[in-house]
């Protein structure tokens, strides 16, 4: 009998292991190894409207920002991920806040050689994202900081995922908020007037004959900006052809929302030159707040094995009067089982602000003005090419690093007020190995 009764236990207890086996979910993770991406673009416009010279002058300006992102996976459900950057511009339009610090001839349409002509921006985002046990709710929380020669910028955010309807269905929202500090900056020929300035004593005017200059300018009293932003997300597979999605943005902005570099011209005002710089009469001024709205949906289309179409749509408005459209078109085109190529097309139009003029056209006695052409009447066309190179098995390597995917693209930019830009970007992918 206790020979049988031993038996029995044996069995029974194999049989609750294989129980415990065959009901154990296998979970894959979110992400397998450590990935590495470098990212690298170079950007270029040219125009004549620059605000820093109240709306006419170049906006020749060229831009190279290089930039690493890192995701390291913690454990099964959650991922670490750092985004830095560092943008390096050469700008001919604010080497014009002091357009007199230069060798040759002060002149809107041309660059000063000053210490204004360059400078750089960094920043980070660190993020957190976690994954629950069914991969069908993704939550996740960020932190950046950014500075420039002229701001200090702090933000944090969060969004929450949720999938159903064997994920076919996806909602999700996110939230963000930025506090950003500005150092006031201002042309140079209204610093003498700040408080505690010398005015038109200043050897600015006087070296150059200048006795009857007499700007309206006061000093902002705010150097904070900030920045909150809500959004919702819904996407939804409709046929195994056909994915769309739909997004609603809510942005509330309060504080110094003038850029305090940007000159203002008045038509009633006497015009004051220094060789051929027209010295400004005010400052940009623009109301503390403002509340954006944006509306937008993507439609994807796969033809084939071949082929994808991407199409996309948004409309925005906000309440300093400006109402915008945009809509673009993308062609994935699978050439081989590890070659794409992506060209695209974007449309944009705006209407202008209530609180924009061009140059010298504003009254002093407007309340809010700028010469801004980012806030005048435009529409623009865009036309990119790009080529990307994919492999999920990672043959080809760096180092321990296996080679995931290399992107390379190029764009091209075109306002009807005259700006023209260009930007070529790529990146390159590792897994750790």
């Amino acid at each position: 009998m206790k020979y049988y009764l031993i038996i029995l236990l044996t069995l029974f207890t194999v049989n609750t292991f294989a129980q415990q086996d065959t009901t154990k979910v296998y979970k894959k993770r979110v992400l397998e190894t450590t990935e590495v991406e470098f990212l690298l673009s170079y950007y270029s416009q040219d125009g004549d409207n620059a605000a820093v010279s109240g709306g006419i002058g170049t906006e020749e300006l060229t831009d190279i920002t290089p930039t690493f992102v890192v995701s390291y996976p913690l454990n099964d459900n959650d991922v670490l991920t750092a985004d830095v950057g560092i943008s390096a511009y050469s700008s001919a339009s604010t080497s014009n806040i002091d357009p007199f610090d230069g060798s040759g001839e002060a002149d809107p349409f041309q660059a000063s050689s000053g210490a204004s002509a360059s400078d750089s921006w960094v920043g980070g985002t660190f993020s957190y994202t976690h994954s629950s046990d069914d991969r069908n709710g993704i939550w996740s929380g960020k932190v950046s900081v950014s500075s420039e020669y002229d701001y200090f910028s702090i933000g944090a955010g969060g969004s929450y995922t949720k999938l159903f309807n064997e994920k076919n269905t996806e909602v999700g929202v996110h939230a963000n908020v930025y506090l950003d500090t500005w150092k006031l900056l201002y042309p140079i020929e209204l610093r003498p007037f700040q408080e505690g300035g010398d005015g038109i004593e200043n050897p600015l005017f006087i070296n150059n004959d200048i006795t009857d200059y007499s700007p309206i300018f006061t000093e902002f009293d705010s150097k904070t900006r900030n920045t909150y932003l809500i959004g919702f997300t819904f996407s939804q597979i409709l046929s195994k052809n056909l994915q769309g999605s739909l997004s609603l943005d809510f942005v509330s902005q309060e504080g110094l929302l003038s850029t305090p570099f940007h000159r203002i011209n008045f038509s009633d005002i006497e015009d004051s030159f220094i060789e051929n710089f027209q010295l400004a009469d005010d400052i940009e001024k623009l109301p503390d707040t403002r509340f954006k709205i944006a509306i937008g949906g993507r439609l994807n289309y796969f033809v084939n094995e071949i082929i994808s179409i991407r199409t996309y749509y948004r409309y925005y408005n906000d309440d300093w009067g400006i109402d915008s459209h945009t809509a673009s078109l993308e062609i994935p085109i699978k050439i081989t089982d590890k070659f794409t190529l992506y060209p695209s097309y974007r449309y944009y139009t705006q209407t202008e602000a209530d609180y924009f003029a061009p140059y010298n056209e504003h009254l002093s006695t407007d309340e809010f003005y700028t010469s801004d052409y980012d806030l005048s009447e435009f529409n623009a066309n865009q036309y990119g090419f790009g080529i990307s190179y994919t492999d999920i098995f990672t043959k080809a390597h760096v180092w321990k690093y296996g080679i995931k995917n290399i992107d390379l693209r190029f764009h091209t930019y075109d306002r009807s007020n005259g700006l023209t830009a260009w930007i070529i970007s790529g990146g390159i992918k590792f897994v750790m190995q």
